[in-house]
Parts: structure tokens; sequence; C-alpha cells
């Protein structure tokens, strides 16, 4: 990244920003010219404010990254309910109020914790640690880490001391979690950025990070006292559990701040049941790179059944692609120039000026089975080589395997400063939304109403919706792979929990079905069992529990109540 301990000293890099303009200026012209795009475009309507959210994220230095929440149920209706972390401000609650298919509806919630505690937060992950069914959060901070209890309607209480788990002090940007074979509760992973207890200057001083893995305690309530470091650290700003090589053994992978750390590169971490965590090295086909690395997304791109990764930096974003050549290496090559998605400038206005990436993640966002991808974008302050004006992207996936930047046309195109980013269907009308958490500003939410036209909006492609359970350990499958074919083409997700820029989601997974009105579904369990096909159609939202021979559907407000314009005022105000 840059000079965050004292925004006045960024002309130390301006060097290097001179370098990566005349890069983009000569390289990557192609970037300047809009480029027409075949598919729907969605439109995006901004309406935070009419949505009763009304929150900004800031704070000095130790803020200028972070700025992430989450996005999950917390009161059992199943429409996702949101965290927003408020850095040295004072992090948020909102209920989520909308009806389906209607206006976005949020209400702020008080929570009986010390306002000290909910004070200094980067970044927030939802997960169910103690596997009692509601929903807990991993809150990440300057300072101790917090672990939140979730219970009914929304209700959260301090879990650090009945989960021996010790937050440290350390200034956190990063987390990840899976549940490992055998275990009922997660292995919670931690990414650490520069040590502020070392004396001098930050550049070299990154903290280590840390794995905890639980054992049950006698009280049969999980137990993180025992630590792990995963060092050394280079300064994480992200991290994920993610299974690159289909092998059922997820590994950890780190995108780090190469303006702090010194040796250090991007990491890979194998994490197998019952041996201590150990980095892929050179020798093992891992790849030397240095980036200012700031977000990862995973997504299958071409729809091989193994993981792409988008890593957000300045000036360029990284596309990898896994070099099967090489067998059973992490070994990957950069597509990001090929397939249009460099998003190393603005697509309008400070064209001159290197972009910001921050938080990324693939949605497809007009339902037409390709993948989209969007990236947070936002200068770190004020710094003179970058853009000062950088919106966000909405790179639209095509079938040919290359993106196109519409997020000019699609109504993204705000004078913000993007950090972490919430990609969900807020109103459960089958359409992903946005929230992005700001730096300095009121957050950004934006409702998709549909495929732009010249007549207004018009209906996206057809959509399905899942969501996966099993009894016992990991209730939520932490681990899990869909495979949903129509025709002859087979969309892929992951259950994952980690990546983007300090912001995780929760519930539902989205896919689009283009033009099928019928789908079938496999789920890969945790342990690599393959369920049945579940034949299902389009349109629906889709519960499988393990072991049951059918799936179910389930309708978006058949019994909640609906939310009254009396709460509705209050929330606006």
């Amino acid at each position: 990244m840059t000079a965050l301990q004292n925004p006045a000293r960024s002309g130390d890099l301006r060097v290097i920003g001179a370098a990566l303009v005349l890069l983009a200026s000569a390289g990557l012209a192609h970037a300047e010219v809009p480029l027409p795009f075949a598919g729907d475009t969605p439109l995006f309507q901004e309406e935070a404010v009419a949505a009763g959210i009304a929150h900004s994220y800031g704070g000095p230095w130790e803020f200028f990254v972070g700025g992430g929440g989450a996005a999950f149920d917390c009161n059992g209706d199943r429409f996702p309910d949101l965290f927003l972390a408020g850095g040295k401000g004072e992090a948020g609650f909102y209920a989520n109020r909308s009806q389906a298919g209607g206006p976005l509806a949020f209400e702020k919630l008080a929570q009986d914790i010390d306002p000290k505690d909910l004070a200094n937060v980067t970044g927030a992950y939802p997960l169910d640690i103690d596997q009692d069914g509601h929903e807990d959060l991993v809150l990440l901070r300057v300072g101790a880490n917090l672990l939140l209890k979730g219970g009914p309607e929304c209700r959260f209480e301090k879990a650090n001391f009945d989960w021996k788990f010790d937050g440290g002090r350390a200034w956190t940007t990063a987390f990840s979690a899976i549940v490992e074979p055998g275990a009922t509760y997660p292995t919670l992973a931690f990414g650490n950025y520069v040590d502020r207890a070392a004396p001098g200057s930050p550049w070299g001083t990154c903290a280590d990070n840390v794995l905890l893995r639980p054992r049950e305690g006698a009280d049969g309530r999980p137990d993180y006292s025992e630590p792990t470091a995963l060092a050394p650290g280079f300064c994480a700003l992200s991290m994920l559990f993610t299974d690159w090589n289909r092998s059922g053994q997820p590994s950890l992978r780190i995108t780090n701040d190469r303006q702090y750390y010194r040796g250090g590169e991007e990491q890979l971490w194998r994490v197998e049941p019952g041996r201590a965590p150990r980095p892929y090295r050179k020798a093992d086909g891992w790849q030397h790179l240095t980036i200012w690395g700031m977000g990862i997304a995973e997504g299958d791109v071409d729809g091989d059944g193994y993981p792409e990764y988008a890593l957000t930096s300045m000036g360029d974003t990284k596309l990898q692609f896994l070099d099967r050549e090489f067998e059973d290496a992490p070994t990957y090559r950069d597509e990001a120039f090929e397939r249009r998605a460099t998003a190393h400038r603005p697509y309008t206005g400070d064209q001159g000026r290197p972009s910001t990436g921050w938080h990324a993640g693939f949605a497809d966002f007009n339902n037409d089975t390709a993948l989209d991808l969007f990236i947070a974008k936002g200068n770190v302050e004020a710094m003179q080589d970058f853009a000062a004006y950088d919106p966000d992207n909405l790179l639209m996936g095509g079938f040919d395997g290359r993106f196109t930047e519409r997020g000019e046309a699609a109504g993204l195109a705000l004078p913000t400063k993007g950090r972490g980013a919430l990609l969900t269907d807020f109103n459960l009308d089958g359409a992903e939304d946005i929230l992005v958490i700001n730096r300095g500003g009121p957050a950004s939410l934006f409702r998709n109403l549909g495929g732009k036209s010249d007549f207004g909006t018009r209906p996206l492609g057809n959509f399905l919706e899942v969501a996966l359970s099993q009894k016992g350990g990991n209730r939520a499958a932490l681990g899990a792979k869909l495979s949903v074919k129509i025709g002859t083409v087979s969309l892929n997700r992951t259950i994952q929990v980690g990546g983007g820029h300090a912001s995780g989601t929760s519930g539902f997974v989205h896919l689009g079905l283009g033009t099928a009105e019928r789908a079938e579904i496999r789920v890969q369990w945790p342990d690599g069992e393959w369920s049945h096909p579940y034949r299902v159609f389009a349109n629906n939202f889709v519960l499988i529990e393990r072991d049951k021979p059918a799936a179910r559907y389930w309708y978006p407000d058949a019994d909640r109540p609906a939310f009254s314009p009396a709460t509705t005022a209050a929330a606006q105000r």
C-alpha cells in the first residue's frame, strides 16, 4: 500500500506512482475506451439513507485500511441483517426490514455491549462458532479482537472468556475459518498488519498471523486457548481458506501489503489435520509475487471446477488461473490483461492516475450464468500519485471469458472511498445487491433494479438461491461445494468464510441461470461425499439438508410480518 503512518510523507512514493502511470498509459491503454457489452447491464439505485442506514468508517491512520462489515441472518427470517465497522467510532447493527422484492429497509439495533468494545473495529465475519444454530460474529479490531455470541432476535454478547479466546493486542485486518475433519468447531485464522509495538520505522515490522484450532472444553463449549503463530507475517490485508487443487484439503491463502514487509511475498499455507501449518515454498511450485495486496476473491470463472482468484492492489488487479501443466503445484498465471480485468485506473474522470483496489467479490449480477467481478475502490487518504476520484468497478463477465467495465452505466460511479463490501440479495428478489463501506463518508447501498433498457429496467435472467445444512458439527457445511448443472453447463460455488477486505457474508448462495427453467444440484459435502442430484425449478429459494431425500422450497415473507411504516420512519431518523 502506501506510507500510512503520515499522509504528508506520501511524496516518497511518487517515483513508484509515476512508473505505474507510465505503465498504464503505455501497455494498458485499451481500458480507456469503453467496450460494448452484449449482455444485460444491471441498474443499481443507491438508497442507503432511504433504507435507514447512516453509517461511516473513519479514524486516524490505523483506519486507512479495513472498513468492513458482515451480512448475515441474525433473527431467523433468512433476510440478510447487517453489522458495519465504524473504525475509531462505534460499529452499528442493523436488522433487515425489507419486504421481498421491495425497497430496502433497515432498523438500527441497540446492543447490551460496552461501546468501547464496538469501537476500533476494522471488519467482521459471520460464523456459527458454537454450533447452536445462531450466527456469531468475529470482530477484527485495532487492539483485542472479539467473538460475539449470537442469540435470538439479533442479540449478542461477548464470548471471549467463555470460549477461552485471547483477542490479543494486534492490529487485525484479515480473517478466515474452516471446520477441519472430525472437528465440531471451526478453526480460526487471523491476519495481522503492522506491529505497532515495534520500535522505530513501521517498515519491516509486520506482526505474525495467528491460527486457532479448537478443543472441546469440559463444559462442551469451544476452547481457543492454544494459538499457533503463522510466522513470518507480511502485513496481511485478506486471507481465505481455499481448496485450490480440489484435493478436499483447503489451504490458507494470504495477500499481503508489500509497503511494509521486507523480503516478503504473497503466501499459501498448508493447514493439514494433526500437523503444524507450513507455507508452500518455491520448491513446491509457489511463485514469488509481491503486490500491495488488499483483497482476495475466489470464483470458478471458466467452469472447470478449479477456483480462480482476483487479487486487488494499487495500480492493477491480478486474475490468477492455476497452471495445470505443473501437477499438484500451486503455480499460477495472471490473465487479467487478456481478460480485460486489470482495473488499473478509473474508467471515468481521473484517468491519468492509477486506481486503489480494496474489496473484491465475484457474483452474477445480471443472472446470465457468467461470473462478474465487483471491486471497491478508493484512495488510501490523500495520495497525490493515485486517483482521487476512483469509483467502484463492475466488471461484467462475458461468455468469451472476458470482462467489460459497466460501473458507470450501472450507477456505481460515486465520488467515495470504498473499502469493504457486502454482495448479497438483501430483499430476496433474486438479484444481487451491493453495500459498500466507505472511508470518511456514508456507506453506499445499491439495490439491483434489473436490466437497464431504453425504457427503464427489464427483468434479469432466472436465478436460484441455495442454503445448505447438516446435523452435528459444521452445521453450515463450511467447505462444501455446490455444482449446479443447466444443460451442458456447470456452475460451481464453495461455502466459505473469509476473503474480500474485512467483510463477510453468509446465507443463501446465489446463482444466475440465464434462460434455464430447471437445474440439477449436487453437493459435495465437507467430508468429500457427493449427494444425489436434486432437480429443482428456477426462480426459487432452495433448502438442502444432508441425508434428506428431497430439497425444500422456501418462500420469502411467507411467515414474516410486514415492517410497519412507523418503524421505518423511526429507523430513518
